[in-house]
């Protein structure tokens, strides 16, 4: 399922709020003065330019008697929710529900307060009684696929989005969710062909550019996912997954500068979302912008401390700056987010060691060694570690271990140890047998590359 779990139900929401908007703005043009009349018109499209607060606060300056039908008070939640208000959309739309039970568009106001707020069962409910009351609407059963593909049930969504398909061919929601659906269970070319009509018959709306652009990018073909993905941006630059899926696209390009610059973008449209951090935080880390990323980094610990990945790699900054209070504060956030990840703990000792003396990190070990398998290799450096002593047992182990991947991280925590004792030459020596069995994949040999070329050594 992957890379679709981005698109959120509530962004998807956020599309049909238009729609719904403009059928009750429809409704609203029957029964009203002139003044009133313009100004509706006027907000008509503030909406089509999701100008939705502006859309919003222009329709309040509507006097309070003519704002009082039930199609406008809905119009008036409906902005309320783009506008990113779902409480005061939710209130309107229970006050009209508590008089009209089967009123099918507060039900879908309902339904949408209850996606933006992540109220799945409360949204669910909403749209299972609108198809009570009306067993033919196409928004229920489309809103109803995409919370099953949210929730990995890729027949259950396919179900939905066909019967709205068979009351409306041309439904454009539902034709992308099917194509989702499609794609999610391989079937790659009814996918390709579900978007090529939703393209076709909307060719100015960029969802399905956007959805064929990660058909086209996971089945290998990033060059066309990034040609949809610049049509897309094009008919909607504001939406931050298209962003952030060009410039990941971009990155299988290996256009690096091309990525960090719509990076910059993505970050600039939402300054709390995750992926447009975890991105450029990599990009400028491989890039050498280590200060840069390492700010990327504190945000992510910041706005997703469970993702640990983020202290970790503010960690190894702060221990190239040789910041090692800073990088052991790091390393035992990341341990405390994993603690089943011992690397974290050594990490944390030997930048404790750094910082003072060699025995301060001595009672954190001891707390840890009791959560560590007892003989495994990480129990055994973790006591050399603790002990200060055993280091020609631990190397001796090293040298009889089968994994090289293990091998080598022991070897790591080995010349880091020496290092953190004053051995330099020793340090130096396992180090460079860290760089000899060229285990490139693992976290050890870039903070290995890092250690030699602070020391001048590193051999190409």
């Amino acid at each position: 399922m992957g890379i679709n779990t981005r698109y959120t139900i509530g962004k998807i929401l956020l599309l049909f709020v238009l729609l719904s908007a403009a059928s009750f703005f429809a409704a609203a043009q029957t029964i009203t003065d002139a003044s009133t009349q313009e100004t509706l018109t006027e907000v008509s499209r503030l909406m089509e330019r999701r100008e939705f607060t502006a859309a919003l606060a222009l329709f309040d300056t509507i006097s309070a008697e003519a704002r009082q039908t039930t199609e406008r008070q809905l119009l008036r939640a409906s902005l309320l929710n783009a506008a990113g208000r779902p409480a005061d959309a939710r209130s309107i739309a229970s006050g009209i529900v508590s008089r009209e039970p089967d009123n099918v568009d507060a039900l879908l106001v309902l339904a949408s307060s209850a996606a933006l707020t992540g109220n799945e069962r409360e949204q669910r409910t909403s749209l299972d009684r609108v198809l009570r009351a009306d067993p033919q609407n196409l928004k229920a059963h489309s809103d109803l696929g995409y919370i099953a593909l949210q929730t990995n049930s890729v027949r259950t969504a396919a179900g939905h989005f066909d019967r709205a398909l068979a009351i409306d061919p041309n439904y454009r929601e539902a034709l992308v969710g099917r194509a989702i659906a499609y794609r999610y269970s391989g079937d790659l070319r009814r996918s390709e062909q579900l978007l090529n009509q939703a393209i076709r018959q909307n060719p100015q709306w960029a969802t399905p550019y956007h959805e064929r652009a990660r058909l086209y990018k996971g089945a290998g073909f990033p060059e066309d996912a990034l040609l949809d993905l610049d049509t897309a941006k094009s008919l909607e630059p504001e939406n931050y997954w298209i962003s952030v899926d060009r410039a990941a696209t971009l990155l299988d390009l290996n256009r690096r500068p091309e990525a960090l610059e719509e990076l910059n973008h993505s970050v600039a449209l939402d300054p709390r979302g995750f992926l447009g951090y975890v991105y450029r935080a990599g990009i400028r880390d491989d890039m050498g912008y280590f200060n840069d990323a390492a700010e990327d980094y504190q945000v992510l610990t910041r706005i997703r401390p469970e993702y640990y990945f983020a202290a970790e790699g503010l960690g190894i900054i702060k221990m190239r700056n040789r910041q090692f209070t800073e990088a052991r504060d790091a390393f035992l956030t990341a341990y405390r987010q994993a603690p089943r990840e011992f690397r974290y703990a050594l990490l944390a000792a030997y930048n404790w060691m750094k910082a003072g003396r060699t025995s301060d990190p001595k009672q954190f070990i001891t707390q840890v060694l009791r959560t560590a398998p007892r003989d495994s290799a990480e129990w055994r450096l973790l006591r050399l570690y603790h002990d200060l002593s055993g280091d020609m047992d631990v190397i001796a182990n090293a040298n009889r271990e089968q994994n090289l991947d293990t091998k080598s991280m022991m070897f790591f925590y080995i010349a880091l140890y020496y290092d953190a004792i004053g051995s330099r030459t020793l340090a130096n020596n396992f180090f460079l047998q860290v760089k000899e069995l060229n285990r490139t994949h693992t976290i050890e040999w870039k903070m290995n590359e890092m250690m030699l070329d602070d020391r001048g050594i590193n051999l190409q």
